[in-house]
């Protein structure tokens, strides 16, 4: 029999086809990732089934798609729902207090089976927690990764200003860190995105062991993300962003992400308003998810759209930037390859980016980037030598690292050329899951011939 794997992302809203992303701050690239990691593994000869085990949701404020039980993803993979805590869609700072019961059921359920899965892969700290139990209970290895941890997110926002009773209180950081102790101490094998994550934040853990620890960096679908029928994407795109923009031939500075706090648009924003140069010569484009009325969103989300609002109207910026407040995933490779003819760049200003897989489909599609310094794209800038990074907290130095991005078209081309190759021959989907079969089953077979007898004890987070 072939491999039959699980895999655990519990919040936000999951389903196999047309993913809502951006949504709010859990329906972020760890979603869509995950999604296609268990699409990818599906297609694998030695893989037999990939299940993917997520909430069951009933809310007539979100898609009845989120309560089906179960869900057909590919011929050899499938969604698995269950239900814990309210019925109601909620934010994952509030499933803490459900989580056992999530991991009893899951207990309950996979003990009926004939075959136990050969390995459980936990994303992020919720399901971390959750996998730790039944790792423990039913003796199945269990392999985390975090995506982005709570000691680094504390980090910055005590940075930030806020103080230790705000970060308990909006974020329930202390459960967060010890569930990530919890998964680092039963996990076979911890996989991070970047060398970066492995030596500068999952090295503050005391249960993180880096013996354990692998690089495999996410892949990218290169058969959406590339260069190809670029010409067909221009008309119905510049339908999208010509009411906003007074000359739509200028180079754009594109960004697409989450309108979250770490995202930093507002410091973009600010950047672009207060130069000269970059008004004149660049629009300012901004995908920042879907919405219906700005009132409707989260809290967070609601106040970085107001900080946008008000600094576009600070420096009068109408007419240079656009943020549309519809598109569809499908849209998104055809925006990359539009700024690209028009020889724009891919601007990623986050706080800190674990990896950044926007970069990545930027540079597949030919557009060159610039992006924070604090994270990934330092080694996907490394391997790919398509742009610069920059301190995006020194707006000073991010506003002449922009202008000079845009100022040499002989670098530009360069640019572009070289990410292309390099996405293609290092960060293909291929090779990510080449590479994660191949560590999964050598490291986790050396593991089991050489299984510690060490008994953990963690009944004092579960009482929690």
């Amino acid at each position: 029999m072939g491999l039959q794997l699980l895999h655990l992302h519990l919040h936000g809203l999951f389903r196999a086809t047309d993913l809502e992303l951006g949504r709010d701050s859990d329906t972020g690239g760890q979603t869509l990732y995950v999604l296609e990691l268990v699409k990818a593994l599906s297609l694998c000869e030695e893989v037999e089934k990939v299940e993917l085990c997520t909430r069951l949701i009933q809310d007539r404020k979100v898609s009845s798609d989120y309560s089906q039980k179960r869900e057909i993803i590919s011929p050899k993979a499938e969604i698995l729902r269950i239900p814990f805590g309210p019925k109601r869609y909620i934010r994952k700072e509030l499933l803490w207090p459900y989580l056992n019961e999530l991991a009893d059921k899951l207990i309950a359920q996979l003990k009926l089976r004939s075959k136990l899965p050969d390995w459980i892969h936990a994303h992020y700290a919720d399901a971390g927690y959750v996998g730790s139990l039944v790792s423990e209970a039913l003796g199945i290895p269990l392999v985390f990764t975090g995506h982005s941890l709570g000691r680094e997110k504390k980090r910055q926002l005590l940075g930030s200003g806020m103080d230790h009773s705000q970060i308990e209180n909006n974020y329930s950081i202390s459960r967060r860190i010890e569930a990530e102790e919890l998964a680092l101490a039963y996990s076979q094998l911890v996989i991070t995105s970047t060398s970066q994550e492995s030596d500068g934040q999952y090295a503050r853990y005391r249960n993180f062991e880096s013996s354990r620890a692998k690089v495999i960096s996410p892949g990218v679908d290169l058969s959406r993300f590339n260069t190809i029928n670029q010409s067909i994407d221009n008309p119905t795109l510049d339908q999208l962003f010509k009411p906003f923009l007074r000359d739509i031939s200028l180079p754009p500075l594109l960004a697409i992400s989450r309108a979250v706090r770490r995202k930093n648009i507002p410091a973009l924003i600010e950047v672009f308003g207060r130069s000269e140069t970059l008004r004149k010569r660049h629009n300012l484009i901004l995908i920042l998810g879907n919405r219906d009325d700005s009132r409707q969103l989260d809290k967070q989300q609601r106040e970085v759209f107001q900080q946008i609002f008000e600094l576009v109207d600070k420096y009068e910026l109408y007419g240079h930037i656009a943020y549309p407040k519809k598109h569809t995933r499908d849209q998104i490779a055809g925006i990359y390859r539009w700024a690209a003819h028009r020889n724009g760049l891919f601007v990623n200003p986050a706080l800190t980016e674990p990896f950044g897989l926007t970069l990545l489909e930027a540079g597949a599609c030919g557009l060159p980037m610039v992006a924070t310094n604090d994270g990934g794209p330092s080694e996907i800038l490394a391997k790919c030598g398509n742009g610069m990074l920059v301190d995006v907290s020194d707006l000073d130095s991010f506003q002449r690292v922009l202008e000079k991005a845009g100022s040499n078209q002989y670098l530009w081309n360069h640019w572009q050329s070289n990410g292309l190759e390099g996405v293609k021959t290092h960060f293909s989907w291929d090779a990510h899951v080449a590479r994660y079969l191949n560590l999964m089953k050598t490291q986790l077979n050396f593991l089991a011939i050489n299984k510690s007898s060490k008994t953990l004890h963690f009944s004092s987070i579960k009482a929690s």
